[in-house]
Parts: structure tokens; C-alpha cells; sequence
């Protein structure tokens, strides 16, 4: 499946209803991570109904112990093309009883790809067709290709916000022993560096303003992607030589540490009433 215009083609799998690959046609240029098990095989999954995962890998409704893998189950699932032009695409899930094993309500998924020019938007829908609230959490993970260009290193890129940053970053012991703290930054623009992620395994800041966050590099190449609205945003790479970076808007994170709280009561759960649609977005602009 995929998208194409004069100058941008953006390919898509059913398998996590993912893009594939987002290439200039002119210059060649491919900007989205293709996977490599040397790295990290994934690419851009959507992150629902967790991100993350709970500090035991289980959690417990009704008295009943459940588990996804991490990240939850979008990923994992093949979704299915709706409708397709030459600008739009859109792929659906519905929840089935493989799904239920794994989190015990019944949703309806829904992601749609336009193409204009060189942006693709990204639209979600998800509405709960149970008849009690739904928690979850909502986040995105895309991967892209980090240097762009031949004779660039990963230092050499920048993410520039649209506004000046007073945030929160969240702190967290990666052995779970400690519980998170929260330190405050400040920054318009941040450097790519491999020791400050690894520093912290994944950077996480809590109360971005911008709009707009821009990753480019010294020859003039990159993504700008619009994360408005979105109350976190994280950063990772795998490895200290991984040809790539995550740019990750959530609207909640996972277990740091244990916790003894109900499913529906965890930190930033959205809680979803019967029949209702949650909907969000983001672009994606390359150059």
C-alpha cells in the first residue's frame, strides 16, 4: 500500500498499520527507520493501550490477571485497508477475542494517512464500543534514519522546538528499584547525542508547549513533525552507533518502578466513556 505524488512516495504494512517508508523521489532520500536486528527491528509502532508496560507485565481487571507485550497490542496486530485514493489511506482494527485475552474491552482502531506535498498527516480514532469506561494510554514511536546523508555523524543533528522549553524530565532508575523523580530543563534547541540518551535509557520531557519539534542535520535535511498537544515527548536510539533516532509524542508513560494502584488509576490513564471517540493527531514534513 502507498501514497504518492510528483515528488514523495509513502509506503504502509498491515502489520501495526505501519509506515514502511517515506522516500524522495528526486534526491532518493529515505527518512524513515527501516529495522535492523542489530538495532532495534521496529519502526514506527503505535502505542496503545499502553505505553510502555505496567512494572510487573501484568495488571489485573475484575479480578482477572492479564499482560501485553510491551507497548500493548497495535503493534502486534495486522490492521486492515478501509479506504485508499491517490492522497488518503486508511487502515482499522477491531478488537476480536485475541485482543480481549490480552485487555478486556471492546474498541475500534482507526488511523488514516493523507499526503500533501512533502506531509503526511496522521489521524486516530478510538472509540470504545464497550458499555463501561476504557482506560488506556496513547502514545507514538516513530524511527527515523539519523544521519540522513553520506559524510554526516548523528551529533551532527539538532532538534530545534518552535517555542522555548520549561519542562519537567522524568527521571527514572532503569532497575526499577528507585522510584522516578522529575528535574526541571530548559532549552529551545537540544543536540543529538548518544551519551545523553544512553545516559538516561530514554529521555522523557513532561509539559512541552511547542507545536512544532524539527530534527536536521548540517546539510540541510531532515523532519519537522507537529506534536501539539501532546503532553510528553521522549527520545531514544538503541545503541551508542545506531543510524537512527525516535522522536516519541505520548500522552502518558509506563511503570518505572512498582506500583500499587488500580489499572484505571495509573498516572496519566485516559479514561474513555462507552461510545465515545478519543482522536489525536500528528505530521509528519520532511526536506
Amino acid at each position: 500500500m502507498k501514497l504518492k505524488n510528483e515528488r514523495y512516495e509513502v509506503c504502509f504494512v498491515e502489520k501495526g498499520g505501519e509506515i514502511l517508508s517515506f522516500t524522495d523521489l528526486q534526491s532518493g532520500l529515505q527518512y524513515m527507520w527501516q529495522g535492523d536486528e542489530a538495532y532495534w527491528t521496529g519502526k514506527n509502532p503505535t502505542l496503545f493501550p499502553i505505553v510502555g508496560n505496567t512494572y510487573s507485565k501484568t495488571y489485573t481487571i475484575d479480578g482477572k490477571e492479564y499482560a501485553m507485550k510491551n507497548h500493548g497490542l497495535i503493534r502486534q496486530m495486522n490492521l486492515k485497508c478501509t479506504y485508499q485514493d491517490e492522497q488518503k489511506l486508511v487502515m482499522s482494527l477491531d478488537s476480536d477475542e485475541e485482543t480481549l485475552s490480552k485487555y478486556p474491552f471492546p474498541f475500534h482502531y482507526e488511523i488514516a494517512y493523507t499526503l500533501v506535498e512533502d506531509t503526511l498527516h496522521i489521524d486516530y480514532r478510538i472509540t470504545n464500543i464497550g458499555d463501561r469506561v476504557m482506560p488506556f494510554i496513547f502514545g507514538l514511536h516513530p524511527g527515523f534514519r539519523c544521519p540522513l546523508c553520506e559524510g554526516e555523524k548523528f551529533i551532527d543533528y539538532t532538534l530545534k522546538f518552535s517555542k522555548q522549553e520549561n519542562v519537567e524530565q522524568v527521571v527514572f532508575d532503569p532497575s526499577g528499584k528507585d522510584p522516578y523523580h522529575m528535574e526541571k530543563r530548559s532549552f529551545d534547541t537540544l543536540q543529538c547525542s548518544y551519551e545523553e540518551i544512553s545516559k538516561y535509557a530514554t529521555i522523557i520531557y513532561k509539559g512541552i508547549k511547542s507545536d512544532e519539534v524539527t530534527l536536521s542535520g548540517p546539510k540541510g535535511h531532515g523532519v519537522r513533525m507537529n506534536i501539539k498537544d501532546f503532553p510528553y515527548f521522549a527520545i531514544w536510539t538503541a545503541k551508542t552507533d545506531a543510524p537512527f533516532i525516535c522522536l516519541e509524542p505520548w500522552y502518558g508513560h509506563g511503570d518505572f518502578s512498582p506500583l500499587d494502584v488500580d489499572f484505571y488509576e495509573r498516572e496519566d490513564t485516559q479514561l474513555l466513556q462507552p461510545q465515545e471517540t478519543f482522536s489525536t493527531s500528528y505530521s509528519i514534513q520532511v526536506f
